[in-house]
């Protein structure tokens, strides 16, 4: 935990809050603070700074808080993944909110089981948790977009479009020889099929609205390898 996330019910007055329970632990016994330090703090979907520790105790921490300074930027990306594994979700999310990603589409395709959108990790309290869990590594505020579309081609032909306008439009894909790009500076939509890949279908309809299929290299990535790859050739995180 690099940064400790703050919710607005924390606050007591404008600038102290009362933390129990889990960041309460953190602090107490990994961080080991004590009275006077000075933490990184950071309200949920706003500013971020410091806070000092004025009142601590098996109970609770009493932070004193200025948050003065912006959130990193966010990446320029829109994330459209094929819903991966349950338990591979949970780290791709993970680590996507670590890197600054903030737009993320869950998508079906032919190679998704269905019992993967029965999961309660889609549940929106347990992605918030996920979520949350990244932005503190990645020490940022602002909380990932998360939006589940359920249908393939009527996603595809009916949004995405519209979606990726005026972006670098590239899908990752083992079946091809075409190089991912690398150290791009623009706006860009990147779409990461299941495990297997997309269908030819799919990767057809795909490429009907301009997405370029693109390779990572010889080697075939897990999903949860693959999407930080790709984004660390496409930004410099």
């Amino acid at each position: 935990m690099n940064i400790i996330l703050l919710h607005s019910a924390d606050f007591i007055n404008p600038d102290t809050v009362i933390l129990k329970g889990r960041r309460k632990d953190h602090i107490i016994n990994v961080i080991k603070a004590e009275k006077g330090d000075a933490l990184s703090c950071g309200l949920v979907n706003a500013n971020m700074g410091k806070g000092i520790i004025s009142n601590i105790d098996s109970s609770k921490v009493e932070l004193k808080v200025k948050l003065n300074q912006n959130p990193p930027p966010a990446l320029p990306l829109a994330l459209i993944l094929a819903l991966p594994r349950p338990k591979m979700l949970k780290r791709i999310l993970e680590s996507s909110a670590t890197l600054g990603v903030k737009t993320i589409y869950l998508i079906n395709s032919w190679r998704v089981e269905k019992s993967f959108w029965q999961s309660p990790i889609l549940n929106d309290e347990n992605l918030n948790k996920i979520l949350i869990a990244g932005l503190e590594q990645g020490k940022d505020t602002i909380l990932p977009q998360i939006f589940k579309k359920r249908l393939f081609t009527p996603f595809v032909k009916q949004e995405l479009s519209d979606i990726s306008k005026n972006s670098l439009c590239i899908t990752a894909h083992p079946k091809t020889t075409t190089p991912c790009p690398t150290n791009i500076n623009q706006q860009t939509t990147l779409v990461i099929g299941p495990e297997g890949g997309f269908i030819d279908l799919e990767i057809e309809t795909l490429e009907q609205i301009g997405f370029k299929t693109v390779n990572l290299g010889r080697r075939i990535l897990r999903t949860e390898t693959a999407v930080p790859v790709i984004i660390s050739r496409l930004f410099p995180v």
